[in-house]
């Protein structure tokens, strides 16, 4: 069952600051460094998988970006240098450190979340090529924040040793293909480029919150969210990836076209196909010429109607089908499942708890109010499968 202290876990990466000791253009928070990551890290691996054959465990991927987003979490925002070496001398404590503060969160998730965490933070050779991968993706979603207050901070001392420090560990990682490619800053690094903007948008335009998320940080919690809630309705592993990745890049167009409000899009009729339409012609244009076609296909597949339930039957896409029927009947990797309506519950989750995160702390709006309370009317009884919904929003009445 997931957890109120586990949502609220994700949200506190939110308040952790980045580089906080230097001279910023803007807030740099923890969650869209994750979320950039994340992002970076399936690009990698894509590559990997497709031009090099590589035998990828998607799941413990997945798996591993949240284990490292929890853990950095729970340790908050040390410097990386003290960091490696609290790790390199103390490693085993304060990996049980963050074990015993999570455990409560995540005791009761199904699939042995709980077991293959600890797996992932005692066992080095657990995910080791996975691990690999999500520590390139660290370092690369690390360089693109420091080119942005590098040229802020001439004066900072020691800031080209600094330099130096993050670009001699991303040559380390120069066997991953997607690393070479992302590093020649062509079409692969156009893209990660773009993702890295959303972080740029704020959620709620017009309306003042505490703490204030992003369109990237917001995408990586309806991710994590849809992957535990595809694990507990004991999905198959490729419907889990599906669900995970979907969640992923279910925004992504907003680089694009900006955030644009639901009361908008319903205030003329017709505007919201326009406004879709728009937006897949953006994406042709702009987004999809950055990647190579196999990735293209994919994150096409995911975001096409993102909140709709979808499979592939013989090479076509069939959509409208319920979440009970995909489990008795489609749950298998031939079909490519995607819970299109557990995303949007998702989704809604995410936007109910920044809502309700800023009230608590004193900062409302009539936005956050209306938003709250239509979410809270019609997520009441809602059930998706066996996830009760409804008992996760009265989380956080």
């Amino acid at each position: 069952m997931i957890t109120k202290g586990l949502l609220e876990k994700f949200y506190e990466a939110a308040s952790i600051q980045r580089w906080n000791d230097h001279a910023r253009p803007g807030e740099l928070v923890e969650l869209d460094k994750q979320a950039h990551k994340i992002m970076i890290a399936y690009i990698i691996a894509k590559y990997e998988e497709n031009d090099r054959d590589a035998k990828i465990d998607w799941i413990k991927l997945i798996e591993g970006g949240i284990f490292e987003f929890l853990q950095r979490v729970i340790l908050t925002d040390i410097k990386p240098m003290v960091f490696h070496k609290m790790m390199s001398k103390k490693g085993k404590e304060l990996n049980q450190y963050v074990l015993n503060r999570i455990d409560a969160d995540i005791r009761d998730l199904r699939g042995g979340f709980k077991s293959k965490f600890k797996n992932y933070l005692f066992d080095h050779e657990y995910a080791k090529y996975e691990k690999h991968i999500l520590m390139a993706a660290h370092y690369l979603a690390t360089n693109w924040e420091f080119k942005l207050i590098y040229h802020l901070n001439p004066f900072i001392y020691r800031i080209d040793k600094t330099k130096e420090e993050i670009e001699n560990r991303i040559e380390d990682f120069y066997d991953l293909i997607g690393v070479q490619k992302i590093s020649l800053q062509k079409k692969t690094y156009g893209f990660i480029d773009l993702c890295g903007q959303l972080r740029f948008q704020k959620r709620w335009a017009g309306s003042p919150r505490i703490p204030q998320t992003s369109v990237l940080g917001h995408m990586l919690i309806v991710a994590m969210i849809s992957y535990i809630a595809s694990v507990e309705i004991s999905a198959s592993e490729k419907r889990a990836y599906n669900n995970f990745y979907a969640g992923l890049f279910h925004d992504i167009a907003e680089v694009l076209t900006r955030d644009i409000i639901s009361p908008i899009k319903r205030s003329v009729e017709g505007l919201d196909e326009i406004i879709k339409e728009y937006e897949r012609s953006q994406i042709e244009e702009v987004l999809y010429p950055l990647l190579p076609e196999y990735i293209q296909k994919e994150i096409n597949y995911f975001i096409d109607d993102e909140f709709e339930n979808k499979i592939t039957e013989n090479g076509i896409i069939k959509k409208g089908i319920s979440s009970e029927e995909i489990s008795k009947k489609y749950d298998d990797a031939n079909y490519s499942p995607v819970d299109g309506h557990i995303i949007k519950a998702c989704d809604d989750l995410a936007a109910f708890i920044e809502a309700c995160l800023s009230m608590e702390y004193g900062i409302s709006s009539h936005h956050l109010k209306e938003a709250r309370e239509n979410l809270i009317e019609r997520y009441k009884d809602k059930k998706i499968e066996c996830l009760n919904f409804g008992s996760l929003f009265k989380y956080f009445i």
